[in-house]
């Protein structure tokens, strides 16, 4: 795995392997609002994460997670720390928990 500085230097160096689609996270999938594109933690697998930790402020704290879809289609989603269950769904908390 490569190792990123910054949040932006993981975003682009994904984009340029192939990881082209902008992933938002909704309540019980990914959803990509410029294509048709919306997957259920099922129908996706996480090949990547990346964790930023802001040095000042927490807001700045995130995880890029670089995503690949059963039928190979490449994405990143960008998320804050503390994904709770009241942002997603039990089974996508479980997808996208950090394991170190």
């Amino acid at each position: 795995m490569i190792a990123y500085d910054t949040l932006s230097e993981a975003v682009n160096g994904l984009k340029k392997r192939g990881y082209t689609i902008d992933f938002n996270l909704d309540f019980d999938c990914i959803t990509c609002h410029k294509t048709p594109i919306s997957l259920t933690p099922s129908e996706f697998e996480i090949t990547e994460v990346y964790r930023f930790e802001g040095n000042s402020d927490p807001a700045d704290e995130a995880v890029v997670y670089a995503i690949e879809s059963k039928d190979g289609q490449k994405g990143v989603l960008v998320n804050g720390f503390g994904i709770s269950a009241d942002d997603a769904s039990d089974e996508m908390v479980q997808k996208l928990k950090v394991k170190h």
